[in-house]
């Protein structure tokens, strides 16, 4: 086992950004954690996944589960009742990288199995991703956990992928330290400007700087005790921007 970790914020699809983030991961001493939240929106869903396949195909990397990973299962399998929401939430940017179609109406259930038949290995790499990764007195985990319960081991899948209030608005009163993605630090910050890490200082960080809408993705590393190095890369606003050109032109 490896002496450290590096945890890299959610990604949607910003692929540059998240190259760049990756240039700074040691991978002889660093345990490479990736939050979730690889596609939907963003700049290039297909080359955020692929990469990510092959980080931890290869490179023995953590990959969670996040609730955008569950939404795109959720399509895969049951396309005629979910994609709307799927939709809603930007996941056709994530089936049309995939498939390389273009903007229109398409039926929902032949979209599923044109992904399936041409990306098979894509539904039981979602389906392999684990929704936590303990190590040494830190969780790392998407959404985060219920922290209402007696026991938050008790939290259920769901909370996982999808908690916000119930987890980053509760004392922690465990003994673990929990890393996490899925609510921009600027909400948790109460400042829309404010893309930088989010501590609450009684165990919970939270490291999605919301990359995607022009914020920041993050990388942290952590050894047996302590946060002991912060990089970021900044959006310039540019592939955002450009795909919102596109998708509106």
């Amino acid at each position: 086992m490896k002496e450290k970790v590096f945890a890299v914020g959610d990604v949607h699809g910003q692929i540059t950004m998240f190259k760049e983030i990756l240039e700074y991961w040691n991978p002889d001493e660093e345990q490479l954690v990736l939050v979730g939240d690889l596609g939907d929106r963003g700049e290039d869903p297909k080359a955020c996944f692929e990469l990510a396949k092959d980080l931890v195909d290869n490179h023995d990397a953590i990959c969670l589960r996040g609730n955008h990973e569950e939404m795109l299962l959720d399509f895969l399998q049951n396309p005629q009742y979910s994609a709307a929401t799927y939709e809603m939430n930007g996941g056709m940017v994530t089936v049309q990288s995939f498939l390389q179609m273009e903007e229109g109406n398409y039926d929902a259930v032949e979209l599923a199995a044109s992904l399936q038949a041409k990306v098979p290995w894509l539904k039981p790499f979602i389906e392999s991703l684990p929704l936590k990764y303990e190590w040494e007195d830190y969780v790392f985990v998407h959404a985060g956990v219920d922290l209402t319960l007696d026991d938050w081991r008790d939290s259920k899948k769901r909370d996982y992928v999808w908690i916000r209030e119930g987890f980053y608005d509760q004392p922690n009163h465990t003994d673990k330290t929990f890393i996490f993605g899925h609510t921009v630090t600027a909400m948790l910050h109460n400042v829309q400007t404010n893309t930088d890490i989010w501590d609450s200082g009684d165990g919970k960080i939270g490291i999605d700087g919301g990359a995607v809408y022009g914020g920041t993705m993050h990388g942290l590393v952590f050894d047996k005790k302590d946060l002991v190095a912060q990089y970021k890369v900044d959006n310039t606003g540019y592939a955002f921007s450009e795909y919102l050109r596109k998708k509106d032109s």
